[in-house]
């Protein structure tokens, strides 16, 4: 399985740059405050503090999304509910942010950001929830693992002495032309006015 070392290799990226982001933030905060720079007249002690409280929000929400991708290694299974939204936050921030690297700091950046973003989206694509038949086997539900010849139509019962999964092997009225997967809806023709 390809899955639960994605979503490790995720985790581990994601922290990483959790601490790499909250070091760097807080370094800058450090810089503005020791060497007394203003910005447009802004105040250096505000600057200092809100480069320091970003850093730090930045990374608890890094640190979050690596603790979303733990969970998914751990338990095997797709995240769900707010584990989701903060995983495709996260792929949206890392596109935007590729996007502004690019010009600011340069390719490398870029493709480092693009390379995080890939793996974000490989681990919420490889993780996908509607797996189909193979999922509903390994269940055991009843009417698992039936392929769509083998289940009955809707609004039909089984004749008494068919087998459960309808088919028999005698032909039957119809059996030599091609079906329609979904049978056609039929509407009434609407009254128009004159």
């Amino acid at each position: 399985m390809v899955r639960r070392p994605v979503a490790w290799v995720v985790a581990v990226v994601l922290l990483a740059e959790a601490v790499l982001v909250a070091a760097l933030n807080w370094f800058l905060g450090v810089v503005v405050d020791r060497q007394d720079m203003s910005l447009a007249g802004l105040d250096p002690d505000v600057m200092a503090t809100s480069s320091k409280v970003g850093g730090v929000v930045f990374g608890l929400y890094f640190a979050l999304c690596a603790l979303v991708a733990v969970l998914v290694a751990v338990r095997d299974r797709a995240p769900a509910g707010f584990g989701r939204v903060l995983l495709v936050s996260a792929a949206v921030v890392h596109g935007l942010l590729g996007a502004f690297v690019w010009g600011l700091v340069g390719w490398t950046a870029f493709l480092f950001m693009v390379a995080v973003l890939g793996l974000i989206v490989l681990l919420l694509m490889t993780y996908d929830r509607g797996r189909g038949p193979e999922r509903a086997a390994a269940g055991g539900a009843p009417g698992a693992g039936e392929g769509p010849a083998d289940r009955a139509e809707p609004g039909t019962a089984p004749a008494a002495g068919a087998p459960a999964g309808g088919g028999t092997d005698e032909p039957r009225d119809g059996d030599d032309e091609p079906q329609d997967s979904v049978p056609a809806q039929i509407t009434a023709p609407a009254t128009t006015t004159p």
